[in-house]
């Protein structure tokens, strides 16, 4: 019996660096959440793991339709854990996918 439903894939990009990038990412750089679990980043570029575990929570959420006055529908900046560092990455949709939960776990 086929599930259907649908999701957003995802871009997180470093929107700015206010302190100094000790991790060695620059402004610009970014990873893709796709198909509901695939993260992508570009060949050849990183993606630092503590800036990820900050805005690995709102995913699954930024990934689903959400109520009109819920914060998260507005609300896209998050901010890595290193307060000498201090970057700013923006989550944003870039795709909606209709996906079937019988081919997910």
């Amino acid at each position: 019996m086929s599930r259907p439903f649908e999701l957003y894939d995802l871009r997180v990009t470093v929107e700015r660096i206010e302190g100094r990038s000790v991790c060695g990412m620059a402004v610009g750089d970014y990873f893709e959440l796709t198909e509901s679990s695939k993260l992508r980043i570009p060949e050849g570029k990183h993606f630092c793991i503590y800036a990820l575990s900050a805005v690995l929570p709102l995913l699954a959420a930024k990934q689903r339709e959400l109520a009109e006055n819920d914060w998260l529908a507005y609300d896209s900046i998050a901010a890595c854990p290193d307060v000498d560092e201090r970057l700013i990455m923006r989550v944003e949709r870039i795709k909606k996918r209709t996906m079937d939960s019988d081919d997910l776990t």
